[in-house]
């Protein structure tokens, strides 16, 4: 393939699929505000729970809240992406209810994730600071 060949087969190998991996991921960090607000809360998150020394138990659900919201964002921005591809800059109803969906899939995923963030941070740092309730 040329420099300036666009690729429309399948990846040869697992490197050349993992270079597009690494690409998309290039593109969602570049490109998508949200997912960067996401990942600078899940960074934060993980620095909360290493400071507060949380269990195996609550990083699993630690763990769990932030990949269910980057996999929400992910499919997100391919259902935007996909819509934007199809429609172009015309409205229509039902390229708007799919954006919608999406969006409130991540909505619904951040949710989850607050929860458990406040199920697992606030007793442990209530144990922290010595406040009782």
């Amino acid at each position: 393939m040329g420099l300036n060949d666009k690729q429309v087969n399948k990846n040869r190998n697992f490197f050349q699929s993992l270079m597009h991996a690494l690409g998309g991921v290039y593109s969602l960090v570049s490109t998508e505000r949200n997912f960067r607000k996401h990942i600078t809360l899940a960074v934060i998150a993980i620095i909360m729970g290493i400071w507060l020394q949380l269990t195996i138990n609550e990083w699993l659900w630690i763990t769990l809240a932030i990949f269910v919201v980057v996999v929400a964002e992910v499919l997100n921005t391919v259902v935007e992406s996909i819509v934007d591809l199809i429609v172009g800059h015309h409205y229509h109803d039902e390229a708007k209810k799919a954006k919608d969906v999406a969006a409130g899939g991540v909505l619904i995923a951040a949710i989850f994730a607050l929860v458990i963030g406040c199920l697992i941070f606030i007793p442990e740092l209530m144990h922290e600071f010595h406040i009782h309730l």
